[in-house]
C-alpha cells in the first residue's frame, strides 16, 4: 500500500515536472513570454522526485551499493555487515532527514517564509524531508526483518 502510494506521487510528479518544463519552454521560445512560476515549480518538484525517489529505490533495492567485500563473506557474516549498513542508513535518516528535516519544517512555517513565485509556504516544500526519512527508516526496519526473518515467515 505504501509503495504503491510512492509510485503513484513519484509519477504524478514526474508528469507535473514534465508539463511544467514544456510549458516554460514554450512561453519563453515560442510565445515570447516566460512563464514566472514554472522554474520555481520544477524546482520544488524536482526536490520531491529526489527525496521520494530515493526512498522508493531503496525500497526495491536498486539504489548504489557496494556488494563486493559483502557478498564474499559467510551467510552469518553476510548477514550482520547489512543490518549494520541498514541501521546506519536508519540512524543517518532518523537524525538528519527525520529529526534535522521536521526542525526545518517547523522552523520556516513558524516564520511565515514564502516562496517567491508561487508565493507557498516553503515547510510544505520541505515536508518531503521527514516524510522520505520516515518511509526510509520503515524500509530499512522492513529490510532488517527481511534479512533475518525471511527464511522463517516469508519477506515482506
Amino acid at each position: 500500500m505504501i509503495d504503491q502510494l510512492v509510485a503513484g506521487t513519484l509519477m504524478l510528479a514526474m508528469t507535473l515536472i514534465l508539463l511544467t518544463v514544456v510549458w516554460q519552454v514554450i512561453s519563453r521560445y515560442i510565445l515570447q513570454d516566460p512563464a514566472s512560476v514554472t522554474e520555481e515549480l520544477s524546482r520544488f518538484l524536482l526536490i520531491w522526485i529526489g527525496l521520494l525517489g530515493a526512498a522508493f529505490a531503496y525500497r526495491q533495492k536498486v539504489h548504489l551499493g557496494f556488494n563486493l567485500i559483502v557478498e564474499k563473506q559467510s551467510e552469518l557474516v553476510r548477514k550482520y555487515i547489512l543490518t549494520l549498513v541498514e541501521l546506519l542508513v536508519i540512524t543517518f535518516c532518523a537524525t538528519t532527514l527525520l529529526f534535522g528535516g521536521s526542525q526545518l519544517v517547523s522552523l520556516t512555517l513558524e516564520l511565515e517564509q514564502i516562496s517567491a513565485a508561487l508565493g507557498i509556504r516553503m515547510g510544505y516544500v520541505y515536508v518531503v524531508l521527514p516524510v522520505s526519512g520516515l518511509l526510509l527508516i520503515w524500509y530499512g526496519l522492513i529490510n532488517i526483518h527481511n534479512l533475518w526473518l525471511a527464511d522463517e515467515e516469508g519477506a515482506l
